[in-house]
Order: C-alpha cells, then sequence, then structure tokens
C-alpha cells in the first residue's frame, strides 16, 4: 500500500499488534484508544476493511533523559496513511514531500527536540520544521542563537544513532508567510503545499495565528487532510524541584526548554547545560587572524572580541578543564576566561603546537568544563 507522498508502507504483522480494546503497544512510543472526551483524537481502528487501517493520533513518552542509542527501540514498517484521503502536493514538491515533520522552536536542539526527532524517526523520514525571522517579525530584540547556525547540522547528525542511524534535517520556513494563518490553513498548506505524511508534536504544542491551535485540534485537521498525527509527552526536567527556574512561565510545567538552556548559560552552570542538550555547549568563534596570539614558555593565549562570537557565551567568568577544537583536528584542553568583552583562551605549547594556524580566518570551537568560584 501506498502512504501519502508515495511512501511505501507495510501491513505485515499488523493484525498482530490489535487487541479487543484498540491499544496498540511499541515499546515507549504508545497510542491510547479513543476515549469519551476526545474521540477524535485517538487511534482509528477500521475493521470493515480486508487490512485494517491504523491511524495513530496521540502518542505517549515516557520522560525519557539522554537514552543511549542503544536503548532506543524502533519498529517495523507498521503504520499507513490514508492515500485516499491525502490530496496530492503542488507539481513542485518540497524535500520535506513524504516525510514526518517535527513541529516546535527549534532554539537549543536539547533533549526534548530530539525526542520529538527520534518518534519522528520511528514513523518515517524525520525532519524539522524551523520557522526563519520570526524574532524580526514579531519585534524581538535579537539575541545570539543557543547553536551557531553554522552548527546545527554537526549536533543534527550526532542525532542519527538515536533516529534509525537516519540524521534529522532542517526545512526552514519564512515566518512571515505563516504568520496570519489560522491552524486550519497551516494544516493545510503542510498537506497540500509541502506534501508532508505527518507531524510530530509535543502535548502543549500551539500553532496558527495567535497561537489558536493546540494538540487536539492538529490531531483533528491532520485527520481531515489525510496526514498522521502524533503527539508526545513533554521531556522532564529531573531538576525543576529544586531549580525552580520557570515560577513566572505560566508555559512551563517542569519540562526542558530552550528557556531553560538559556538560563543555566546565563548561571555557568556547564553540567546542568549538558544534561538538557543531551551534550556538551559548544561555542564557536572566528578567529580572523592570529596576531592576537600570544605565548610564553610554556603556555599560548589568544584573545578575541566578543563579537567575534557566533552563539551564546556561558557566564563570564573563568572555567578549567575546556576542550579548543580546531575543525577535525584533536581537542586541546584549554582554560577560559571571558569577561564584558573579550573572550581568552590559555593552553600548553605542546598541545597547541601541533596544530594548523596558516589560515587568515578560522573557526574555533569551545566545550566548557566547569565555572571556578
Amino acid at each position: 500500500m501506498l502512504a501519502c507522498g508515495g511512501c511505501r508502507i507495510s501491513h505485515q504483522n499488523l493484525g498482530s499488534r490489535f487487541c479487543s480494546t484498540g491499544i496498540f503497544h511499541l515499546s515507549s512510543f504508545t497510542v491510547k484508544p479513543p476515549s469519551s472526551a476526545a474521540a477524535t483524537v485517538a487511534a482509528i481502528v477500521d475493521n470493515n476493511s480486508h487490512n485494517p487501517r491504523f491511524h495513530p493520533r496521540f502518542v505517549s513518552s515516557s520522560s525519557l533523559q539522554s537514552k543511549s542509542p542503544g536503548d532506543i527501540p524502533f519498529p517495523p514498517d507498521s503504520f499507513s496513511q490514508r492515500e485516499d484521503d491525502h490530496e496530492k502536493p503542488s507539481e513542485a514538491l518540497s524535500s520535506v514531500a513524504g516525510g514526518i515533520v517535527a513541529l516546535g522552536k527549534f532554539d537549543a536542539l536539547h533533549i526534548g527536540h530530539r525526542e520529538l526527532a527520534i518518534q519522528a524517526s520511528k514513523v518515517g523520514t524525520p525532519y524539522l520544521l524551523s520557522f526563519v525571522g520570526m524574532a524580526e517579525v514579531l519585534g524581538w530584540d535579537p539575541r545570539p542563537p543557543v547553536v551557531a547556525q553554522c552548527d546545527r547540522e554537526r549536533v543534527l547528525s550526532s542525532w542519527a544513532p538515536y533516529c534509525g542511524n537516519v540524521a534529522p534535517k532542517e526545512f526552514q520556513v519564512q515566518f512571515m508567510s505563516v504568520r496570519h494563518l489560522s491552524p486550519r490553513q497551516f494544516v493545510e498548506k503542510l498537506a497540500r503545499e509541502l506534501g508532508v505524511c505527518g507531524v510530530v508534536a509535543g502535548e502543549n504544542y500551539r500553532f496558527g495565528y495567535k497561537a489558536a491551535g493546540d494538540a487536539s485540534e492538529l490531531v483533528r485537521l491532520c485527520d481531515e487532510f489525510g496526514m498522521g498525527a502524533y503527539i508526545i509527552n513533554s521531556v522532564m526536567d529531573r531538576h525543576q524541584d529544586a531549580r525552580n527556574m520557570n515560577r513566572l512561565d505560566l508555559k512551563d510545567r517542569g519540562q526542558v526548554s530552550s528557556t531553560r538552556v538559556r538560563q543555566a548559560l546565563a548561571e555557568g552552570d556547564m553540567k546542568y547545560v549538558s544534561e538538557l542538550l543531551g551534550r556538551p555547549h559548544r561555542l564557536l568563534l572566528t578567529i580572523k587572524d592570529w596576531e592576537s596570539l600570544t605565548s610564553t614558555s610554556s603556555t599560548q593565549r589568544i584573545s578575541a572580541p566578543r563579537s567575534s562570537l557566533l552563539n551564546l557565551p556561558p557566564k563570564d567568568g573563568f572555567y578549567e578543564n575546556c576542550s579548543l577544537l580546531f575543525g577535525e583536528q584533536n581537542a586541546v584542553t584549554c582554560r577560559v576566561s571571558i569577561d564584558t568583552s573579550h573572550i581568552h583562551l590559555e593552553m600548553d605549547w605542546l598541545d597547541f603546537c601541533d596544530n594548523d594556524y596558516s589560515q587568515k580566518s578560522q573557526v574555533l570551537g569551545i566545550e566548557f568544563g566547569e565555572l571556578k568560584s
């Protein structure tokens, strides 16, 4: 059977997964049966057809905290879409046509975002749908990203072991082009213009003009346009009780968020930042020349203005046991000092002299150790 976008879906062994209650279990990826309050947002089993058609709607995900790749289960091809209900996308198919799109604001690329990609990969080819130009359109003050733009592909590639050895890709949409769309118009754009097969979103996801649509509305509209909708539980912050960092944020129920990552960076708590991200935070900076390089008999020191930073640094202070990365070359242990105007790096001569500094301009990466009090 062909699903939307032309991707082939197998019904092999589907019947053995159904039981009289209509609950479908797939490890941590669970589709709940209809409830009297929300019958339109649950799994649908069509017992009148020769091959049962299964349309998962609400998906439950455990409060995963950076599971190792080996712990992530992957199902066989057992999901189907209704090809007869799905409108054909425009002739100029988008690069996400036939894929499963994760919806959200992917600023920090933290473990909650990674979980969305994991669940998308269990259903089809995973994509992250990112909006471009949101700050400018909404008049927000400019601020540096948590992940440098040129570093996002590396981060997504590191998710491949969690996603069936497929690195999720980003698909960018100009925010101005969707800002005034109603929830229905937004889902219609996904189905007819972009040609996606399904979407994955968190339980608190809002969409459409003035955030008028919620997860239940997303499920209903996706069903109408013949797409799968997979709603997963939030990934919770294990330190939420001790920190209670977002008491004034009504949207904060203790879930991992980009806001928490930014606040942890502002505190200089790099261990906590790494837990939220599922990886060390990497700060990138551009060195336009090496004239700022100074040497002593045992150490090398680099100083660069804060204007050379490509993403958000942690709190000003002195950090020990950091790693300095030169492209594909081996990491160098260094010490980092950040003040109001500059960032200073100091490393041992023997470690530093093995690297190539012939290029006029070079992007350096820094992964941080602990802030020294």
